[in-house]
């Protein structure tokens, strides 16, 4: 007799579906016997580990029989001392994903709504069916967040509003103004994520500084994440900043040892080397800008970005193929890059920016798979 275990998960769960992550490269090479690929599909860093993480990593494998900090010690007070907070606003988490769970998990409950917009990471809606709430999705302006149509839509039983600034799959950015003029419309009683995984890639000029405004703003959490310009997806690191209270609140959930110790030295270190940074953004603003030259020459629209993608319609090329039929084409030619589909775009590709070796891939390959000129 089979059991049917289905029916004994929390309602929430039993209407999920797993995260779909980016095609491996060993997975394609498995599928299809290719060897020569370049994977544009999960917003890595192309530029490779940082010498100085290399040398720190090498030095502490002699300690791994040994448990890490659990309070993360080191790493929260470089971060704390990088954004002028103090310690005990910081929270580390396994990646930024563990962030966003451990906020849901901490402060909502089923009656209560979780807010997000339309095209937003869909981590935003996994977390919020995993604990029952009940999802709020506000229309996309511009592919992007419509602040004023998300102030209208609060209301008594709003606890959770996540934001990711740039928005990932569509790389829409909101500005300045517009958030701080949001964050005082937004009561006090409830919660706003700032998710600024790719702020490091924002324009200089027009990211500014979230994390000053949690002494005006106490409900404001900021989080981000090592895993993108810093270069270390691999070893799943992220963290957050937010009124002592609240990360008070986070840590009484966070699982003991949720980061290694290999991410805590590794971000520790990546921490300091600016030229390393300084390097990961030259290498994306000149990737994305012969992207979006290559995309302008073919008529193929696209939606400008701020982080290290860019989005492209390639159902308004001439065989109107949609997204997925063009990934799975890709795929053929040994490039990976990721149809978005589930976030309601079925014409569009996410294309996260690589090395200017494999952009030139990419742009051979889509020129062969969409017949382009």
């Amino acid at each position: 007799m089979s059991n049917d275990f289905l029916s004994l998960a929390n309602t929430g769960v039993q209407k999920l579906r797993p995260y779909q992550a980016g095609k491996p490269t060993d997975e394609l090479e498995r599928e299809l016997g290719i060897t020569d690929i370049v994977k544009l599909a999960s917003n890595e860093n192309p530029l490779g580990l940082s010498e100085s993480v290399k040398s720190a990593l090498q030095q502490e494998l002699t300690e791994l029989t040994r448990y890490p900090d659990a309070n993360g010690f080191y790493l929260k007070q470089a971060l704390a001392k990088k954004y002028a907070v103090d310690i005990n606003q910081v929270t580390l988490g396994n990646g930024s994903n563990d962030l966003l769970e451990l906020i849901a998990r901490a402060f909502v409950e089923p009656t209560n709504e979780v807010m997000f917009a339309e095209h937003a990471f869909v981590v935003y809606p996994l977390v919020t069916q995993a604990i029952g709430a009940q999802a709020v999705v506000v229309k996309a302006k511009d592919y992007g967040h419509d602040l004023v149509a998300m102030t209208a839509a609060i209301t008594d039983n709003t606890k959770l509003i996540f934001i990711a600034n740039p928005n990932n799959p569509t790389g829409t950015f909101l500005e300045q103004a517009e958030l701080k003029d949001f964050l005082a419309k937004v009561p006090a009683t409830v919660l706003v994520v700032l998710d600024e995984a790719y702020f490091e890639y924002a324009a200089s000029e027009r990211r500014g500084n979230a994390i000053a405004w949690i002494a005006e703003f106490p409900n404001l959490i900021v989080s981000r994440t090592f895993s993108k310009a810093y270069g270390l997806a691999g070893l799943r690191v992220g963290y957050s900043i937010s009124h002592p209270d609240i990360a008070d609140i986070l840590n009484r959930v966070r699982q003991p040892f949720n980061c290694n110790a290999l991410a805590l030295k590794a971000a520790e270190t990546i921490l300091q080397d600016d030229q390393y940074l300084a390097d990961s953004v030259a290498l994306n603003n000149a990737g994305m800008k012969d992207l979006s030259a290559f995309f302008d020459v073919n008529n193929l629209e696209y939606i400008p970005s701020m982080g290290n993608f860019i989005t492209v319609n390639v159902g308004n090329a001439s065989d109107k193929k949609t997204g997925d039929e063009v990934y799975q084409q890709l795929l053929l030619e040994g490039v990976i890059v990721r149809p978005i589909t589930g976030y309601g775009l079925p014409n569009h590709l996410r294309i996260s920016i690589g090395t200017e070796a494999e952009n030139q891939r990419f742009k051979q390959a889509l020129t062969h798979v969409l017949n382009l000129q």
